[in-house]
């Protein structure tokens, strides 16, 4: 995969992470003392499942930024645990890969 188009993917990745962390706003309820199924709790699911939400986007902040950086040291695209090329139809569904479908699934070919 060329500099130019990872850098693109790459760039439409902390957009769409960006978008989403925006959107979660601030937390619905404002008092620790309520508890699950106190009457005027109904926002505490969505409370928590936003904070789940913003926990799955930071990592996905964190792994975008490593990917960024081994694209400005010339190694995207390069597994980091074999320094195999990962192919770029998986570059492209998951633009922060950082290894080979083989070797994140735990499998090994014949010959490794």
């Amino acid at each position: 995969m060329d500099q130019e188009e990872a850098a693109q993917l790459l760039a439409r990745e902390r957009t769409r992470i960006q978008e989403a962390l925006a959107s979660l706003g601030v937390p619905l309820e404002g008092d620790d003392r309520l508890e699950p199924g106190d009457e005027g709790t109904e926002d505490l699911y969505q409370d928590e499942y936003d904070e789940g939400r913003r926990g799955d986007l930071r990592k996905d902040l964190a792994s975008l930024e490593r990917a960024e950086a081994r694209l400005a040291e010339g190694k995207y695209g390069l597994s980091v645990e074999s320094g195999e090329p990962i192919p770029d139809d998986r570059l492209r569904a998951l633009p922060t890969a950082e290894r080979t479908i083989e070797e994140e699934g735990g499998f090994r070919s014949a010959g490794g």
